[in-house]
């Protein structure tokens, strides 16, 4: 009996083989030929301007702190009118396992992920990119957002005057 189980499991490997030696290849000639990602594939992250041009990122470090791999790093610094940015923004793509969770923690909506999946470097230190190598000169995904508009931060006009802002509240005029 142990060599008509030893039969039978040839014959189902010849079946396999044959069964699968006149299909057609799913096999893509990389270089050549490239696929289109998914919609809603994440791979390249870049920093989006504001609707206009100025840069996103305020510099929080939310992104810094919900990357698992701390692959990103920033130094904050403000300009003259107060608004903060990020003086020099770094990510190591040789590190980033492209999770998105960067572009989720970000509330300016300046880290975004693109679908460009070629980020192949010789030298490991080419995958470290500056803020220069990552800024775009789009707005992204959501061309109308503007985060200090919404945020009611006085950095163009003072509290309670921008669209939908109430009036501040005087604390102290409300202590018994």
């Amino acid at each position: 009996m142990p060599i008509i189980t030893d039969f039978k499991a040839i014959a189902t490997g010849l079946f396999v083989t044959w069964k699968h030696i006149f299909r057609r290849s799913v096999t893509v000639e990389y270089p050549e030929v490239k696929r289109t990602p998914a919609p809603r594939y994440r791979a390249r992250i870049v920093l989006t301007r504001d609707p206009e041009g100025g840069e996103r990122c305020v510099a929080c470090y939310l992104c810094s702190a919900a990357c698992p791999v701390d692959c990103i790093s920033m130094e904050a610094t403000e300009d003259g009118n107060g608004r903060r940015y990020a003086r020099w923004f770094r990510i190591n793509f040789s590190r980033c396992i492209f999770c998105g969770l960067c572009a989720e923690a970000c509330p300016t909506l300046a880290i975004q992920m693109t679908p460009d999946y070629e980020i192949c470097e010789r030298d490991i230190m080419e995958l470290v990119y500056e803020k220069e190598d990552l800024l775009i000169d789009g707005c992204g995904k959501d061309p109308a957002y503007n985060f200090y508009r919404h945020a009611g931060i006085g950095v163009t006009q003072p509290r309670g005057a921008g669209e939908r802002e109430e009036e501040p509240v005087d604390a102290r005029g409300l202590m018994p």
